[in-house]
């Protein structure tokens, strides 16, 4: 079973950056979507973003459309998350998981997801 860790959050100001890094602990190969979800305290997790292989494809939930972006470094078998123009809205911690035999209809339900992190606390204060 593949480890998945988090790491890159922190306390940041609103409007600032932050990029969070998935790193697993052997390569994923195969058909595989790795997702990032949030869950702030007595919230359920929400879907931000997932990125889809072999495809490529990327997937952003409607809250950080535009502000956040998902990327891979395939050497470091690695999954960033790049967040600009940070919210206290977006105060939560962060999780990625690994999704295997993705549909598009399946990425952004938690529930699918296995192999999670431990997560990363991101702060943003107003």
């Amino acid at each position: 079973q593949v480890q998945l860790v988090e790491s890159g959050g922190g306390l940041v100001q609103t409007g600032g950056s932050l990029r969070l890094s998935c790193t697993a602990s052997a390569p994923i190969t195969g058909s595989y979507a790795v997702g990032w979800f949030r869950q702030a305290p007595g919230k359920e997790h929400e879907f931000v973003a997932a990125l889809r292989r072999p495809n490529g494809a990327t997937y952003y939930g409607d809250s950080v459309k535009g502000r956040f972006a998902v990327s891979r470094d395939n050497a470091k078998n690695a999954v960033y998350l790049q967040m600009n123009s940070l919210k206290p809205e977006d105060t939560a911690v962060y999780y990625c998981a690994r999704l295997v035999n993705p549909i598009s209809s399946t990425i952004r339900d938690s529930h699918r997801y296995d192999s999670w992190g431990q997560g990363t606390q991101v702060t943003v204060s107003s």
